[in-house]
């Protein structure tokens, strides 16, 4: 196949009459089988005094718990950006805190992030962001840091640029029935050993001395109707990314596409957490679909391997950026907290004054 095929073949997905997303459902169980124990995430309690808990839900259909939210399989999904052959889409990007370095695919607020925004790349990334904001040109972001395109990105403190997650993936498990568990530690010392220390059982008890015996608790959930992980491509926004003219914008589309199909069929790391390992539910297939405005479906082929020639065909017609280094700059951060002082104390005076 010539190149310009390659590059043509997921042209219909951005077209204004395309589809508005692509959907991958993929089964998921248990290391352990079907209905293996597994272990959702714990999340703060609402309300002061509550312990943490699952994100459980009741459905007309029976429970349905969280297992791993948007943001974390983003967090999951985008340092597959560092290793090959992932790596050579993307530029590398480095930020140095003292003999420390950053990879910015590992920063949480991606190029808005503080790691950014307090290094000596931040006018080079504020720069970027202007460009969104005033031009509508997402060209030099997609240089300095695409997966912000693709994973979404929001540039809080600085222009406000939000630009939404392209790519989203859960992971839920469907029809469960919680579980609960307690534990006991035993220690290695005996009664009379620890009394003739001559401290008080609180303080032995915080050093390890004592026998502690732990309440009950969650203790994981058993996925009765299985487990799926969801991902979705967001289409509709896709098409709205602009290089800020008719020439150039096809290019960029593209080549975010071809991200978005290097997340899709990369290795996924399914070790979500200490009693939360799952793999393919064996014997039931992966779905891909596009769905368009008026509900259709329509099933499609999407290999590893063709994904792959597709996203570097894409890389080298836009052109990746240039790899980058920066480095954390503490007199930055001083900067803005003596302006921020300075603010406050000049909030304070006109408050006294009134």
């Amino acid at each position: 196949m010539n190149e310009n095929a390659v590059l043509e073949r997921y042209d219909c997905w951005l077209a204004s009459d395309g589809p508005v997303a692509v959907v991958v459902r993929e089964p998921l169980e248990a290391v352990q089988g079907q209905e293996g124990v597994v272990f959702p995430p714990t999340f703060a309690p609402p309300a002061k005094g509550e312990v943490p808990s699952y994100v459980i839900d009741e459905t007309t259909t029976g429970k349905t718990a969280l297992l791993d939210t948007v943001g974390s399989q983003a967090n999951r999904l985008e340092p597959m950006f560092k290793q090959p052959p992932c790596s050579e889409l993307v530029p590398r990007a480095l930020i140095r805190i003292g003999e420390r370095e950053v990879n910015l695919l590992d920063a949480g607020h991606r190029a808005a992030d503080a790691v950014v925004r307090f290094s000596s790349n931040s006018a080079a990334l504020a720069a970027a962001f202007r460009d969104v904001a005033e031009r509508g040109d997402a060209t030099k972001l997609a240089k300095l840091a695409p997966t912000s395109l693709l994973f979404g990105v929001w540039d809080s403190r600085g222009t406000q640029v939000k630009l939404p997650r392209l790519i989203g993936s859960t992971v839920r498990a469907y029809c469960v029935e919680p579980l609960t568990r307690a534990a006991q530690f035993f220690s290695a010392f005996e009664k009379d050993e620890t009394e003739e220390l001559g401290y008080n059982q609180d303080f032995l008890s915080e050093q390890g001395f004592s026998d502690a015996p732990a309440g009950r608790g969650p203790g994981g959930v058993i996925a009765r109707g299985g487990i799926r992980r969801e991902t979705v491509l967001n289409l509709v926004s896709l098409r709205a990314l602009s290089a800020g003219n008719g020439k150039d914008t096809p290019k960029l589309q593209r080549y975010i596409v071809g991200l978005a199909l290097a997340a899709l069929t990369g290795p996924v790391n399914l070790y979500l957490r200490e009693g939360c390992l799952l793999v393919a539910a064996s014997g039931q297939p992966r779905v891909q679909e596009t769905v368009f405005r008026d509900g259709q479906r329509h099933p499609f082929e999407l290999e590893a391997q063709s994904a792959l020639e597709y996203a570097r065909a894409a890389a080298a017609a836009f052109g990746v950026g240039e790899d980058w280094e920066a480095t954390f700059d503490k007199q930055a951060v001083a900067a803005v907290a003596d302006r921020s002082k300075a603010k406050a104390e000049g909030k304070g005076r006109k408050k006294a004054s009134t």
